[in-house]
Parts: structure tokens; sequence; C-alpha cells
């Protein structure tokens, strides 16, 4: 049985650190990750973490609802079996461990940050978790920073300066989920870093998708690179996909399916079709421009290149994607050095959940949780909504 703190001693009891569950799901949709973090004033301490697969049905009806496939009525019961599901793996995964609070995300199916009518959409009624586990529950974090007219992300920026940020280099966290969003850190010119963060485009999310269309959804992603390493890439198509507005378009800026999903693969299929192209040239195509879009990225959009890029999320374990993006940023940096989190203690699926049991902390304190020069909100904001037992 869980142990279960009254709510009003959680309120009380920021003396001493909490206990709090980050959970988060990304855009790829292929599954959960679970972090337990004690948080208090000297920082973030990872206690355990965990990864749940979505149930193959369950995995279904999410890329469904993220592609707009979606009816009103299956919609409102996919958000209910969703928070049921987090509620029991979360559960599962607890054990007996101490638990003050939870940080959930949800499952994006829709994020589109355009200026007039932004709107963004997770799914996953937080209700689920808060009567499994009886402690607060800090969800909808994105929707406070859109309304004060920023793009609702990147929001893993706090988490990653208090991380990795280094005095003495200019320090880049790369997450590799469904997109590519990165933090840039420079603490060398003074008290405070320069600090910098948007999304770079598509990490997973073509990968993804292009391996389950080949394979008739008999793989959910290209392991270790294994399809894109027998394939040649077609520099043709990558050039002039990397012509895409979004890469030149300034930051603050984020993206998502919207841009580098389906709507972006069907017309890639179509010219790599046209060129007689093999499924393995397709990939290795494809995690080019991946790593590619990263690396002109950075060119475009950082003051310096970085001296040190740290990458995490899932697209951390492609080997072949890494190095494709380590031989990119060669060609602007000879000396950049190149790591991983879990090099440095922190396992590359643990930094997202990580990050929002921080900013579940961070609003449950009061304190506002996102950064408006990266995204571009007019205002600092308070991030998520409580829903206590």
């Amino acid at each position: 049985m869980l142990k279960q703190p009254q709510v009003q001693a959680v309120y009380r009891s920021f003396s001493r650190p909490l206990f709090v569950l980050g959970i988060m799901s990304g855009t790829s949709i292929g599954s959960v990750d679970y972090a337990l973090c004690s948080i208090g004033e000297k920082g973030v301490v990872l206690k355990s973490h965990w990864q749940s697969k979505f149930p193959r049905l369950l995995q279904d009806r999410l890329q469904h609802a993220a592609q707009g496939m979606t009816s009103s009525h299956q919609l409102a019961q996919l958000h209910h079996d969703l928070g049921r599901f987090y509620a029991r793996q979360a559960a599962s995964g607890m054990g007996e461990a101490k638990l003050d609070l939870v940080g959930l995300h949800g499952q994006t199916v829709f994020h589109n940050p355009a200026q007039g009518r932004p709107a963004t959409f997770q799914l996953g009624e937080p209700a689920y978790l808060v009567e499994k586990l009886r402690v607060p529950v800090v969800s909808n974090f994105r929707a406070a920073d859109m309304a004060a007219g920023g793009q609702g992300a990147p929001l893993a920026t706090l988490f990653h300066k208090l991380a990795f940020a280094d005095r003495s280099r200019h320090v880049c966290v790369n997450n590799l989920g469904g997109i590519s969003n990165v933090t840039s850190i420079d603490w060398r010119d003074g008290r405070e870093p320069r600090i910098n963060a948007f999304d770079t485009g598509p990490a997973n999310m073509l990968i993804d998708l292009a391996m389950r269309r080949l394979t008739g959804g008999r793989k959910q992603f290209d392991e270790n690179g294994a399809w894109a390493r027998r394939g040649v890439v077609s520099e043709g198509l990558v050039g002039r996909w990397l012509q895409d507005p979004y890469f030149a378009k300034t930051p603050p800026k984020s993206t998502g399916r919207e841009l580098f999903g389906e709507s972006f693969l069907e017309p890639a299929f179509i010219e790599m079709n046209a060129l007689g192209l093999s499924k393995f040239d397709m990939l290795a195509t494809l995690t080019e421009f991946t790593a590619s879009s990263l690396a002109l990225s950075y060119r475009l959009h950082l003051k310096a290149m970085p001296h040190r890029v740290i990458l995490a999320g899932g697209g951390a374990a492609n080997s072949h994607l890494v190095a494709s993006i380590h031989k990119q940023l060669l060609r602007w940096n000879s000396n950049v050095q190149l790591q991983t989190s879990e090099q440095l203690g922190w396992p590359i699926q643990s930094i997202e959940p990580a990050a929002f049991a921080l900013l579940a902390y961070y609003r449950l304190r009061r304190m506002a949780g996102n950064i408006p020069s990266t995204t571009g909100a007019k205002r600092s904001a308070l991030l998520g909504q409580i829903t206590e037992p």
C-alpha cells in the first residue's frame, strides 16, 4: 500500500525535500517515462526511474487522435482511459516509496503555437492518479504560457539549467524525443547564463513513422539505426527538406506533429519513391535530415556553437543518429564534445519526466515555471493546474 500523506501536510513540508513523480509521454507516442525525484532547496536528486510501453490498442487510439481521426466521444473516453493507465503504471512502479506530489505532462495530441489562435491539448485525466496515489497532481502545464502569449514550449529549460549548466563552457542540452528541443546555456560572460531554447525540428518522429509504415506496424522504431546504416542518403532530398521555412524562423519557436508528422512524411515518401529509394535508403535519408536540421538550427540561431552537447531522450539510444548528429556538428565546430546525459548520471529517458517533476514542485510553491525569453510569453507564469485528493 502506498504511503499517503495528508494534502495539507504536503503544503507545509517545504522545509524538507519533496518526493515528486514526473510522468512524460512524448509526441512519438511510444512509451511513458517516469522519474521519482527528491526536490528541495539543494536541487533535484533522481531516486528511481522506469518506463512503460503503451498497449498496442491504446497506442493506436492515441495515434489516431493525434492525426485528428477521433470523434469527441472517442476523445473523451481516451482521455479517461489514458488517465487510468497512467495511474496503474505509476502505482505499480512506486511500490512502497514515499510520494508527495505528481507532475503529469500528459500525451500531446495537438500543439499549434501559431499567433492569434494558439492551442495545445494533452490527454490523460489527472483525477485517476489523485485517486490512486492520494497526493496532489499538477497537469496541463503548457496552457498558462500560451495564454501569456508564449509558445507553450520549451518547458524543460529550468531543469536543464539546474542539472547541466557549466560556468566555464557553453553547453547545449538537446532532448531527442519525437521532436528535438535544445537548451543553450552560456554562463561564461556574466553572473547569469545566457539562455536560448527552442525546438530544432524532428528527432524520432519521422524515423518512427517511417518504420511503422514500411513494416506494417511490426516495428515501431529503427533500433540503433540498423536500417539507416544499410542505406544511402539522398543528399538532394535532405537539402530540399532543409529549406522548410521552420528552420529559418527565429526563436522563440516550437513545433510538433502538425508540421513534422504525417503531413511531412506523405510527400516525402512520394519523393523518395520517385527516386527509387530502397526502404534502407529512406531511413538513411530521414535520419540524415534529422541530424542536419539539428546542426543547421544551432548554426542559424545560436550566437556561438557550443563546446559541449548533451543528448537525452529516446533518440540518444540510436547510435547511428547520434553519430550523424556529431558528424554534422563537427562541420561547424571541430572541437565540439558530444555526450549523453547517461554519462553524466541522468539516464536518457529520465530527463523529461524529471523536468516536469521540477515544474510541479515550482507550481506547488507558486514559483513561475516558464522563461519568457525562450517561450515568447509576455510575462512569467505559474504553470499547471492542481488536482487534489
